[in-house]
């Protein structure tokens, strides 16, 4: 998708990481994000859906600019999210994830790197013996609640305080192996009152930043939410770099002629 904007616009290339749905909220809000951020802000992001079966291909993601998982779960194929997650995280890919692209960035980075290679999501494999994600004591569903942020990381820099009240749809989260995700590098910038993890982020990447709640969501698209702000910025200073390669076979997400078309 290709957004008209003034002739000083910036363009960077998204791969939106999931199983598109007019069912899903998020999926829904992200047209008018796109639009939103060219005209504001002039970050025009050329956007690309990229189904969870086909996110295992290793060329899947390598040549965007910025790579989203957005919510959605439980994915038709958690390893073809997995790879997509992987190929950012390695590349220095600008990579977002919320809700579910969250809980799998955990995932990911506990198989990946912590060498966990047993951790399981429970919403994927209910039966598992070690889920690091697991069903949350009270269902955030439909909830808003105050996130505290830690001074310094880079959920602090971009949302620009350290309390925010976000919106969450989810009703899984993590609770074991987090000492051990720590000591391999990810930080957990972001709590909620209670002490629960609600933002992770991965030092020394150029932009890797997940949350368990929708930044997607918050007001009426017509302002995206800082973090969404980030994400476009990173991917067009990736572009900036030269590093994206082309790409070609892919049809873009052509913006419908109205929200119901979606």
């Amino acid at each position: 998708m290709t957004n008209s904007a003034a002739p000083t616009a910036r363009t960077a290339r998204l791969a939106l990481v999931g199983d598109r749905s007019p069912e899903v909220a998020s999926h829904t809000r992200v047209p008018l994000l796109l639009d939103a951020l060219a005209e504001r802000d002039r970050l025009v992001l050329d956007a690309y859906w990229i189904p969870s079966e086909e996110a295992g291909d290793e060329d899947a993601v390598r040549g965007f600019d910025a790579v989203w998982v957005l919510p959605g779960s439980p994915y038709r194929s958690e390893a073809g999210v997995l790879a997509a997650i992987r190929t950012a995280r390695v590349a220095g890919i600008p990579f977002l994830g919320t809700c579910g692209g969250f809980q799998h960035a955990l995932l990911e980075y506990a198989r990946h790197v912590c060498g966990l290679t047993r951790v399981a999501h429970a919403e994927n494999d209910p039966g598992a013996e070690d889920p690091l994600i697991e069903p949350l004591a009270c269902s955030l569903v439909g909830h808003e609640s105050v996130v505290l942020i830690e001074p310094g990381s880079l959920a602090q820099s971009v949302i620009g305080s350290e309390r925010t009240v976000e919106r969450y749809f989810c009703a899984y989260g993590p609770s074991r192996h987090l000492d051990t995700l720590r000591a391999h590098g990810l930080r957990f910038s972001g709590h909620d009152e209670d002490g629960q993890v609600r933002i992770a982020e991965l030092p020394g990447h150029p932009f890797f930043l997940a949350s368990l709640f929708q930044p997607e969501l918050s007001g009426d698209g017509s302002r995206p939410h800082p973090i969404v702000r980030a994400l476009a910025r990173a991917a067009v200073e990736h572009a900036g770099q030269g590093t994206a390669g082309a790409r070609s076979g892919r049809n873009p997400w052509v913006r419908p002629a109205s929200q119901s078309a979606l």
